[in-house]
């Protein structure tokens, strides 16, 4: 690293905001550096969706073992290593931060190690990290220094009797019983990642429904399905007290007039995140805040110019996709390459089984906004593939403008509905209306031909149902 070097672009942090950025800066030909405090990939790689994804994997995979009987496999006894489940992800999260780094090298960007401090327009200092104390010199600034994990204020995170995301991804015992606090993606997907190998999971949810952001059919869905798992399911519960003890947590919980006093070994807190800016700005630096996230105009720019922000320290939806292409859409717009272009409908997935999916609206959105709708359902206990690959749960959901058949919504719950979304996903953004996805051959069988059911179920044409 040469100080004396004047960057096109300094990126403050390396998940998938930052390396993207820093990584289509270097595609530009532009000198672009990125400035990590721990290892490319931030959270997302190395404390969230990635070892997150490893866990579930292996929890599948034992339930699978359990349940091969209903396929002719006789297993036996089928047994588990927990310590060797969480190595594994680790293991997963430390090959993918390599490949971050190999493509650093790749497009020519500079990565160090530490944390930087944004000065004024053009003028980063290194805080942290074997490099404390250089200043560096950039054209353009971007800071992508992401979310944390929320806390509960007087509750302190030990990482055994309470944690949040990032220290349940590092356990190496197994909880013999835990509260989850949050019913979103991460309490619902370390629900039942715990759940499957047995650990007694209640999963508390203040809002009414879990997975509180889907679609209320969807909603029902899984929280039925999580009950059938084992898991216990509190909604509309709130938690007034918590007293973390030697070897328990207890949580007052009070549902409409009732309490009660939960006890678990250890509480994980999934109650969302918070902007991630400290030590990020000097004081002198006053960039406009937007409930402390940094506010952004349609380039991407803050309040100060040559100064950018993008990923989740801009505010909602808080996914590392939805991070990886507004940092794109910044640098292509900054360097003159092409104008940013607004991102509307994104996918938001959550990968416990069954999977669960949607893009743009719910029937609910729907009808607040006085929409004329038409719904398309098509259960997976019609599908063949389904039923022949035992994942017949669930079911695909599209929304569709009752007067054109544009694509307003959909929303799956089953196995691979992460994956299946896409064409939906590309359907919107083509603008495609349903007939066109009716209309569109899909190969029999798969899980995919269900897609194309829901979008014939609309005119009442699925030939299946």
């Amino acid at each position: 690293m040469n100080s004396d070097i004047t960057y096109d672009l300094i990126v403050l942090g390396g998940g998938p905001a930052g390396y993207a950025a820093a990584i289509r800066a270097g595609q530009l030909g532009k000198k672009a550096l990125c400035l990590e405090m721990e290892r490319a990939g931030g959270t997302c790689l190395n404390w969230g969706c990635i070892p997150s994804k490893a866990l579930l994997k292996s929890a599948e995979t034992y339930q699978a073992a359990l349940h091969a009987d209903e396929l002719g496999i006789h297993c036996g006894e089928v047994t588990f290593d927990f310590e060797k489940v969480m190595g594994r992800s680790r293991k997963v999260s430390d090959q993918m931060g390599g490949g971050i780094e190999f493509l650093f090298k790749k497009n020519k960007v500079d990565y160090v190690v530490g944390k930087g401090m944004v000065h004024a327009a053009g003028m980063v200092e290194i805080t942290e990290g074997e490099s404390k104390g250089t200043y560096l010199k950039a054209e353009k600034i971007m800071i992508a220094t992401g979310c944390k994990p929320r806390k509960v204020d007087e509750v302190e995170v030990d990482g055994k009797r309470v944690m949040t995301s990032r220290e349940a991804l590092a356990m190496t015992e197994q909880p013999k019983s835990i509260a989850i606090m949050g019913a979103g993606a991460i309490g619902a997907e370390f629900a039942y990642f715990l759940n499957s190998f047995g650990t007694k999971v209640t999963l508390i949810e203040m809002l009414p429904s879990v997975l509180p952001v889907e679609d209320a059919e969807v909603s029902a869905a899984i929280a039925k399905s999580f009950s059938e798992q084992g898991i216990d399911c509190r909604t509309d519960t709130r938690v007034d007290a918590i007293e973390v003890g030697e070897d328990s947590v207890s949580l007052t919980l009070a549902h409409g007039e009732e309490t009660e006093t939960l006890q678990a070994e250890s509480l994980l807190l999934a109650i969302g995140v918070v902007p991630n800016l400290e030590g990020a700005l000097s004081e002198k630096l006053k960039l406009e805040l937007n409930r402390g996230y940094l506010k952004v105009d349609e380039r991407y720019e803050t309040s100060e110019k040559n100064i950018f922000a993008a990923g989740d320290i801009v505010g909602p939806p808080w996914l590392a996709h939805v991070a990886t292409y507004r940092a794109i859409q910044a640098v292509n717009g900054m360097f003159g390459h092409s104008d940013p272009i607004p991102f509307d409908a994104f996918p938001g997935c959550t990968y416990c089984q069954p999977q669960v999916a949607s893009i743009g609206l719910t029937e609910e959105k729907a009808k607040e906004e006085g929409i004329a709708y038409k719904v398309g359902k098509f259960p997976f206990a019609a599908s063949g593939k389904a039923v022949a690959v035992n994942h017949s749960e669930g079911f695909v959901k599209v929304l569709v403008g009752e007067k054109y058949g544009e694509i307003l919504g959909a929303h799956i719950i089953g196995s691979d509905a992460t994956e299946l979304i896409a064409e939906y996903g590309l359907g919107m953004k083509l603008e495609a209306t349903v007939d066109e996805i009716h209309q569109t051959i899909h190969a029999h069988p798969t899980m995919s031909e269900a897609l194309a059911e829901a979008a014939a179920a609309t005119h009442g044409e699925a030939i299946h149902i």
